[in-house]
């Protein structure tokens, strides 16, 4: 009988010993490989920005297998560093905005989706909840001001979030990623402030994209608007000079 009962806790021991081993440590979600979507940008979106929305809609089952994985990844604050997640966020916001025209295509203007519309209090394309990550329903103005811009104190995000339209910044035909993220942000920075169809500047005058009147507040928290513009632009511009704004070309960036 004793003997049995030696068996039977010895059993036990190695059974919850076993179980222990057996037993999966909370392991953190490992950064997300944008290069899926690094490869598709580099297909259909030219060095302008210009992108060949027609070639992305033939090649939606590899975008769709990229949104799979963005939405199964969201970042996880604890284990993923700053840049690991902007560069997720930023990614995240410009390939659902492509999909979100692709759900919709043809069409002349993403603001001609807002005019479809009719879901009660949905009133733009922003706010339509298309999206999920991490089991959460969101939509691209959750991602835009209520992740990026309330987690991440950088400006430049403006030069990078991608709306489709033509007076946005250019859709950079590369993925975002972490080990380059600050040259890269600088980089669109370049380009925008250099695109004389979004922004002319001279010595005396600036005139400029809305985006740096809409977003101000995110600009001038860092530094005064003259000194983003001569930051970037080739041509610089008087501390005294006027700077006044361009209408917003909303057609669709396509090629």
């Amino acid at each position: 009988m004793k003997s049995i009962q030696k068996l039977l806790i010895a059993a036990s021991l190695l059974i919850f010993v076993g179980c222990r081993a057996a037993a999966p440590f909370s392991e953190t979600t490992k950064p997300v490989d944008h290069a899926p979507w690094n490869s598709l940008l580099k297909k259909y979106v030219d060095a302008k920005g210009f992108v060949n929305y027609a070639g992305f809609k033939k090649d939606s089952d590899a975008l769709k297998k990229y949104l799979d994985i963005l939405s199964a990844n969201a970042p996880d604050e604890k284990s993923w560093s700053q840049d690991e997640q902007l560069a997720y966020w930023i990614n995240a916001y410009n390939a659902f905005t492509v999909q979100l025209i692709l759900d919709n295509y043809p069409l002349a203007s993403i603001k001609d989706i807002g005019a479809k519309l009719k879901i009660p209090f949905i009133n733009t394309p922003w706010d339509i909840k298309f999206i999920t990550i991490g089991g959460k329903k969101m939509d691209l103005n959750n991602i835009e001001h209520g992740i990026i811009r309330k987690k991440f104190s950088e400006p430049r995000i403006h030069f990078a979030l991608v709306c489709a339209a033509k007076s946005c910044p250019p859709l950079r035909n590369e993925a975002y990623v972490p080990n380059r993220l600050n040259a890269q942000l600088d980089a669109q920075g370049r380009d925008f402030l250099n695109d004389p169809t979004k922004n002319e500047v001279s010595e005396k005058s600036a005139e400029i994209s809305k985006l740096l009147s809409w977003y101000g507040g995110d600009f001038t928290g860092t530094m005064p608007i003259v000194d983003w513009i001569n930051k970037y632009a080739n041509k610089k511009m008087s501390r005294e000079g006027s700077i006044s704004y361009k209408t917003y070309n909303w057609e669709l960036n396509g090629k």
